[in-house]
């Protein structure tokens, strides 16, 4: 079969993210495109990511004349979990410009496995669910041979009006069977350049497992379940040592909903990447309770994490309890001051507006932020997310904006204790307060030793009293805002 593989980001679409100027390439597509490939299918991509116009795919859509599109979004990247509405409209245009040329089209996406029906409308003919490779494969098989597709387990497709739905498929459990993604297809100078020219330094990302066997009551994992399979240390290594070799990244984005949650991973990792002298720096997600077993921080810090979120999510043990988190507030202290002792950057996931929240549960968050001091954090309010207890608890009072836009969108979609001013608000107020301090911070120690302080940190110590002033108006506003609910 001819593949013409792509996927429905546009980092362009998203005015949040491109600012950061930090796109990774499409991890995902580029692994399911490499597994194809193995099997002797010709595999070409359209990279999205960089682009701002879905349209721009009908060149390549002429050129290409591929058997069949697929849209197979990115299951990697966090973002894509969000299923914001302008991607879900560029992912519809590309279905319409392929039908147009009568060419088939299959969808691997959160969003097409949470509404599949809506693509299929939209004119997909295949809704892969979940884990797709191997249903990829499958389909694709049926199709050079010119045998019926309805048969395949783990998609969704539409024949004589009836919607079709066969068996699930089982996940795959050794991913070391899995071939390193098809990096070759991706225009990494293009990638490089932005990073280079936004950053001063060059990231790309990778993933050692697939999955989360934790059950926070917010969190949907549409795409590789509540499970967690892992790929060898020596695998990773492998594929680290070829990109090093053949783009020279210095920073990693390790992309695991958890990084190294299987006994001993962390550490052989480690031992590896100092046998084979290698030598760059990488960023991980992880969880406090995990990060305090054994030597798990000093494994991390000695082979080159360099920064590690953690989802602290709120300041209030009462919160977490009813996100069934698993975690405590003395786990994330405890983490973080291990981790800044190593030299490790601790950045948090926050989150505002879980159901049930009050003005003393958001007080305990920014104590606890500007207690602990984290080098960054993520502030985002409580957004539902279908299959999960906490969407089915709430979605009664979504209205017809159950998505948002974009990744800045920030909207309360459910009625709650504030308002979604007063949470906008309270979220750029705690960035703010988190910066104030830095800069205080950096002010005393530039007092005690000027000749230490980095760049970045006289930049802060030079913003603080902007900070100052805008925290100030911050408040008013909050308080204002806090006595019309």
């Amino acid at each position: 079969m001819n593949i013409l593989f792509t996927h429905s980001y546009f980092y362009p679409l998203d005015n949040k993210q491109w600012k950061k100027q930090q796109p990774y390439p499409p991890l995902g597509t580029i692994t399911a495109a490499a597994f194809l490939r193995e099997q002797g299918h010709h595999v070409a991509l359209f990279d999205t990511n960089l682009i701002l116009n879905p349209a721009l795919i009908e060149p390549q859509l002429n050129n290409q004349k591929p058997d069949i599109l697929v849209i197979y979004d990115d299951g990697f990247n966090y973002l894509t979990k969000m299923c914001l509405t302008v991607m879900r409209e560029a992912a519809f245009e590309m279905i319409r410009l392929a039908k147009k040329k009568g060419i088939l089209v299959a969808v691997s996406s959160s969003d097409a496995t949470d509404h599949n029906r809506l693509y299929i409308e939209a004119g997909a003919d295949f809704i892969l669910l979940g884990e797709a490779e191997n249903t990829l494969l499958e389909l694709c098989d049926k199709l050079e041979a010119g045998k019926d597709p309805s048969v395949v387990s783990g998609m969704v497709l539409k024949q004589n009006l009836t919607f079709i739905v066969p068996a699930k498929r089982p996940v795959m459990k050794k991913l070391d069977r899995i071939p390193m993604a098809a990096w070759d297809l991706v225009d990494m100078a293009a990638y490089k350049k932005i990073w280079m020219k936004g950053n001063g330094y060059f990231s790309l990302n990778l993933a050692t497992t697939r999955g989360c066997p934790f059950k926070c009551n917010w969190c949907a994992k549409p795409i590789y379940g509540n499970r967690y399979n892992s790929r060898s240390p020596e695998h990773v290594v492998a594929e680290i040592k070829y990109l090093l070799k053949n783009y020279q990244p210095t920073h990693f984005w390790m992309c695991d909903d958890i990084f190294g949650l299987k006994p001993g991973w962390v550490q052989e990792f480690n031992k590896l990447v100092h046998e084979n002298k290698l030598k760059f720096k990488y960023t991980i997600q992880s969880r406090v309770d995990l990060l305090l077993k054994e030597d798990t921080i000093d494994a991390l810090a000695q082979s080159g994490a360099h920064e590690i979120w953690v989802g602290a999510e709120s300041g209030s043990q009462k919160v977490l309890d009813a996100m069934d988190k698993g975690t405590t507030v003395e786990q994330i202290k405890e983490a973080t001051h291990l981790l800044k002792k190593k030299g490790v950057r601790v950045a948090y996931f926050l989150q505002f507006g879980y159901p049930g929240e009050t003005k003393e549960d958001i007080q305990l968050t920014t104590e606890m932020v500007l207690e602990m001091m984290p080098d960054n954090i993520g502030v985002s309010v409580s957004y539902p997310l279908p299959g999960t207890p906490f969407h089915e608890r709430v979605k009664s009072e979504l209205n017809e904006k159950a998505n948002w836009k974009d990744s800045d969108d920030l909207d309360l979609m459910f009625k709650n204790t504030y308002s979604n001013e007063y949470y906008r608000k309270l979220q750029r107020y705690l960035h703010r307060m988190l910066r104030k301090k830095q800069g205080k911070l950096n002010a005393q120690k530039a007092i005690k030793n000027p000749k230490k302080l980095k760049l970045p940190e006289f930049r802060s110590i030079a913003l603080y009293p902007y900070y100052q002033l805008t925290t100030r108006l911050d408040e008013r506003s909050l308080a204002a805002l806090e006595t019309k609910n």
